[in-house]
C-alpha cells in the first residue's frame, strides 16, 4: 500500500448461505438476529473490537447508517466499542440523506467521492453491512480487503452479500480461522 492510501475494508457477518440481512434482528426480518445464537466465542468478539479500533473511519450505506445512529449514540460498554463508535469519523453514502444527526458524520453523494476519500485517508476505512454499498464497491473494484465472519447457519432466505457483476473478482486469502460454536472467520485481500 502507497503511503497516504487509505484501504476499504467490508467486514461482514454471513450465514453459509450469504445471507447477510439483519444479522442482529433490529430490522424486522422473519430470520432477524440470526448472527446472536450462534456464539462467536471470546477470540470472534477480540475480532472485531481489534478490526474497528485499528479503524481510521467508517463508511456506511444509508440504511445501515440511520439504524446505526438510532443505536449507538446512547450505547456505552466496558472495552471501549461503543466510545469509538460514536468518536469516529463516519461517512454515509447516500443521494437523499440531509443533514446527519450522528456526531463526526459526513454525507458523501457518490462513489467518486468514495474513491477521493480512499486516497485521503491513511488507513482503515471500515464498511459493516451497507450490502447495496459493499455490491457497488465491488463493482468498482474499491475493496481492498474483505473480512467474513461466516456463521454455520443456512437461512434459505434473505438479502445476500453477493449480487450479480459483470466481472469475476479475483482474491486471496490471507487469514482463517474458527472461533466460538462453529464461527469462521476469513480475510481476503485483493488478488495481484
Amino acid at each position: 500500500m502507497a503511503p497516504g492510501l487509505g484501504r476499504i475494508v467490508v467486514t461482514e457477518f454471513v450465514s453459509l448461505d450469504g445471507v447477510m440481512e439483519d444479522p442482529g434482528g433490529s430490522e424486522d426480518f422473519r430470520h432477524g438476529g440470526w448472527a446472536l445464537a450462534i456464539s462467536r466465542g471470546d477470540e470472534g468478539d477480540r475480532f472485531k473490537l481489534d478490526e474497528l479500533h485499528e479503524a481510521e473511519a467508517q463508511l456506511l450505506g444509508r440504511v445501515t447508517y440511520e439504524g446505526f445512529a438510532a443505536a449507538w449514540p446512547s450505547r456505552t460498554d466496558e472495552v471501549g466499542f461503543a466510545e469509538k463508535m460514536n468518536t469516529m469519523p463516519k461517512y454515509v453514502v447516500s443521494s437523499t440523506l440531509g443533514e446527519p444527526e450522528w456526531q463526526n458524520t459526513t454525507v458523501l453523494r457518490d462513489l467518486d467521492a468514495v474513491a477521493k476519500l480512499r486516497d485521503g485517508v491513511d488507513g482503515t476505512i471500515l464498511v459493516a453491512g451497507s450490502r447495496q454499498l459493499v455490491q457497488a464497491l465491488l463493482e468498482r473494484d474499491l475493496v481492498d480487503e474483505l473480512r467474513l465472519m461466516v456463521f454455520p447457519i443456512v437461512l434459505g432466505s434473505g438479502e445476500r452479500l453477493f449480487g450479480e457483476s459483470h466481472k469475476p473478482k479475483g482474491l486471496s486469502l490471507r487469514d482463517s480461522r474458527a472461533v466460538g460454536d462453529g464461527v469462521v472467520i476469513l480475510v481476503y485481500e485483493r488478488a495481484e
